[in-house]
């Protein structure tokens, strides 16, 4: 088949979320270019791109990251420069510079409307010391809801960045905070039958987790960085910690071992996802972050995040791409679970025929 050649493809539609891995990673094989410049290629499980930019005197290189907020959610601006960010913090770097795009709803925009998202991007950069620097702002016909696409633009010096390639089978897997605290933010805020069915202040905590302990990973990624030898990190989004481990597997040609009753799971995610019938491995996971480090540096990353008050712990090591991606359960142990949508996606949509 020649290179730009479309091939024939199942008619039927992709569900919400991610597109699948494997279609993905045909796409950016087919249609994709070289050039010396691009130290970061596009590719499942990377993050960001990292393009090289010599300055006088040291060589420090360019990240950048673009991202969409899809999900109808009343922080749509915050959540724009946070998960943008992080993306940017994974890769060793320093968030510097947001662009955002924002496509409003004909008939539902007004001045106030307008207003509230730029004041949410304004806090976000303030509180990660991140600077609004361009963008485009538009009515668009056939919008049910606002959307924002954000680019972060970051710096890294070149001994400094982080990529998965570095990890090694033997390395450790640290998880830090807790998987799916977006994921609970999103439900208590976005389902409102739960509303009587649930304590109101046990919905305001849940609601509160956006914030504390919170989705940026930026904080954690650095002080990681500064206390031992990092191969990889990398922030879980959609399709849970599940497809985060899977994505940084991909990414390292590598396999690993995850021990479930090592990852964290918050009360709070343990509770909502009983009683919604959700896999809590398949949620979307903003917030906490995977570090992968030689098995002798891993006490000295927990330890320096524990002393900032950032929970973290073990959660599996690196092991050869022949062995699997696997999770110790009950004793058993399996393929990691795939999920081919995120679980909050799937109870959204249910809610909304």
């Amino acid at each position: 088949m020649k290179k730009n050649q479309i091939p024939e493809r199942t008619p039927f539609p992709f569900p919400a979320g991610k597109l699948p891995p494997e279609e993905l990673s045909r796409l950016l094989t087919l249609y994709t270019q070289e050039d010396s410049q691009i130290i970061v290629r596009p590719g499942i499980g990377k993050d960001a791109t990292v393009i090289s930019f010599p300055a006088e005197g040291s060589e420090r290189l360019l990240i950048a990251k673009t991202d969409p907020i899809t999900f109808a959610t009343d922080q749509i601006g915050w959540y724009a420069v946070h998960v943008n960010a992080n993306d940017v913090a994974v890769m060793g770097g320093i968030p510097r510079w947001f662009l955002a795009t924002l496509l409003l709803p004909e008939g539902k925009t007004g001045a106030a409307e307008v207003e509230v998202i730029f004041s949410q991007i304004a806090e976000a950069c303030r509180e990660i010391g991140v600077v609004l620097c361009g963008g485009h702002t538009e009515i668009t016909l056939g919008l049910e809801r606002p959307l924002v696409i954000g680019q972060m633009l970051g710096e890294v010096e070149k001994e400094k960045l982080v990529v998965p390639e570095k990890a090694l089978a033997g390395d450790d897997i640290i998880l830090t905070k807790g998987i799916a605290i977006e994921g609970t933010a999103l439900i208590a805020r976005e389902i409102k039958e739960l509303s009587g069915q649930v304590e109101e202040n046990f919905l305001r905590r849940c609601q509160n987790l956006l914030k504390v302990p919170g989705i940026s990973v930026v904080r954690e990624a650095r002080i990681a960085v500064n206390s031992a030898e990092i191969h990889a990190l990398h922030d879980p989004t959609e399709g849970g910690i599940a497809t985060g481990l899977q994505e940084l597997a991909m990414a390292a040609q590598l396999g690993m071992m995850v021990e479930m009753e090592k990852i964290s799971v918050l009360p709070e995610t343990d509770f909502l996802c009983r009683k919604l019938g959700l896999d809590p491995l398949g949620v979307i996971a903003s917030g906490a972050l995977l570090i992968v480090t030689p098995a002798g540096e891993s006490a000295k990353v927990v330890a320096a995040l524990a002393r900032e008050g950032i929970a973290a712990s073990v959660i599996g090591r690196i092991q050869e791409k022949d062995k699997g991606i696997k999770l110790k359960r009950d004793g058993k142990i399996i393929d990691l679970p795939s999920f081919s949508r995120d679980e909050v996606a799937r109870l959204l949509e249910g809610k909304e025929k």
